[in-house]
């Protein structure tokens, strides 16, 4: 049963979240895309099994530092023979993901959106939300995703000088991962991880149409 949280510990939770933007600078400047999709796959399978002891209550030196750096973190209380607890998993299996599907600016720029995206909806929702919208989030959150989103695609864009297409895409990238924030119950798979697969196809094929 998911577990709420204070403001402060989300606020340290959503600032672990964009520690994660070292993933959209790895995709950046790795050159090739093999090294980071397997750099990416070491990394997952090794957050898979320390979460996996960490759920079965094994008091090794990694689980240990697991409980000490998240422990308090978790919105949900690890079930024994659990798998994943934490949004850390999705997010590396995100970043595999888009390096495998999409080219280096669009998956890049895919891991950006829901990166700020998700931290300040999050952030600025609980803080700022007062007009409902669906499942619990409010309409204040959602364009705080829009427009961080927004904020991190253009970043990548300008770093990675980004074809002039990509940029139309920018707007509708943002969009599209803050509707599957916004349904994230409905579509029941992790947001960290359903969220830059939308925006990593929109910035991918959407530049087609110009």
């Amino acid at each position: 049963m998911g577990t709420a949280i204070s403001y402060w510990e989300e606020l340290k939770r959503k600032t672990v979240h964009l520690s994660s933007l070292w993933m959209v600078a790895a995709i950046l400047l790795i050159p090739d895309w093999r090294i980071t999709s397997a750099f990416f796959a070491i990394l997952l399978a090794g957050t898979l099994i320390v979460e996996h002891r960490y759920a079965l209550g094994r008091k090794d030196p990694f689980s240990r530092l697991y409980h000490w750096l998240f422990g308090r973190m978790l919105r949900e209380v690890p079930r024994p023979g659990s798998w994943v607890v934490s949004g850390g998993a999705p997010v590396l299996a995100a970043a595999l993901m888009v390096t495998l599907l999409f080219s280096r600016i669009p998956a890049a720029g895919a891991l950006a959106v829901m990166l700020l995206g998700d931290a300040f909806a999050a952030l600025i929702g609980r803080r700022f939300g007062r007009h409902p919208a669906v499942n619990g989030k409010s309409w204040e959150g959602s364009i705080a995703f829009v427009v961080f989103g927004c904020l991190g695609a253009c970043a990548v864009g300008g770093f990675g000088n980004a074809a002039p297409g990509y940029w139309f895409a920018v707007l509708p990238a943002a969009l599209a991962g803050a509707l599957v924030e916004l349904f994230q119950k409905q579509l029941i798979a992790d947001d960290n991880f359903t969220i830059p697969l939308a925006a990593g196809a929109v910035l991918q094929f959407f530049p087609l149409a110009f």
